[in-house]
C-alpha cells in the first residue's frame, strides 16, 4: 500500500484515467447555414456529413433572398461536443457558405416542424383519433370513410408525441418536413 492507503487501480478518479469525461456525451444541435443559392451547394454540404460519417436528423432548405441569391439550410445533427465543433468549422470552410449559426448554443430559438399523418380506423378508434387531434390542434386535411389525414405543426417533440398516440389507433403513413428554426428576437 502507498502512504495514502489507496489501492492501485481502485479509484474511478485516478490520475491515470485520461479518458475525456465528455467523450460519451451526445448532444443534438440545430445548425443554420446561409449559402449561395446555386447548383451543387446542397450536395457539397451533405457530402461533408456523409464523407465523415456524421448523421443528419433533419434537413430543410429554402431560398431566403431572391435578389442576393441566398438560401438557408437548417440541419439538426447529433454528436459529441468536439464533433459538433468540427462540423461547424468544416461547414464554415466551404466556399459558398456565408454564415454558420449554432442555434442551440447562441440562445433561445423557435423550432417548428410540420407533418402529415394518415390514420386508418373505424368506430371508437376513429372518434379517439379525432379527439386526440383536437387536443394537439392537428387539422383534418383529408377524410374518407376509413381514414383521416392529419396536419400537425409544432416542435419535433410534439409531432413525435402525436405520432406515438396515433400508432395504436391505426397510424398508416407519415411525412415530415424537417425542422425550420430561427433565433428569437432580442
Amino acid at each position: 500500500m502507498s502512504a495514502l492507503q489507496i489501492k492501485k487501480g481502485t479509484s474511478k478518479k485516478s490520475a491515470y484515467d485520461l479518458k475525456d469525461p465528455n467523450a460519451d456525451l451526445i448532444e443534438t444541435h440545430t445548425l443554420a447555414c446561409v449559402v449561395d443559392n446555386e447548383a451543387g451547394v446542397l450536395a457539397r454540404v451533405i457530402g461533408l456529413f456523409s464523407g465523415r460519417g456524421y448523421n443528419i436528423d433533419s434537413l430543410t432548405v429554402a431560398a431566403i433572398d431572391e435578389e442576393g441569391q441566398l438560401s438557408r439550410i437548417t440541419i439538426v445533427t447529433t454528436g459529441t461536443p468536439a464533433v459538433i465543433e468540427q462540423i461547424k468549422a468544416q461547414l464554415g470552410r466551404i466556399v459558398p457558405v456565408h454564415e454558420v449559426h449554432d442555434l442551440t448554443v447562441e440562445g433561445d430559438s423557435v423550432e417548428r416542424e410540420m407533418a402529415l399523418m394518415r390514420v386508418h380506423g373505424t368506430g371508437d378508434a376513429r372518434v379517439e383519433a379525432l379527439r386526440l387531434a383536437d387536443i394537439f390542434r392537428a387539422q383534418v386535411v383529408d377524410s374518407t370513410l376509413e381514414s383521416f389525414v392529419f396536419e400537425i405543426t409544432g416542435t419535433p417533440d410534439k409531432v413525435d408525441a402525436f405520432a406515438d398516440l396515433m400508432r395504436p389507433l391505426g397510424l398508416g403513413r407519415i411525412a415530415r418536413t424537417g425542422v425550420a428554426a430561427l433565433s428569437r428576437g432580442k
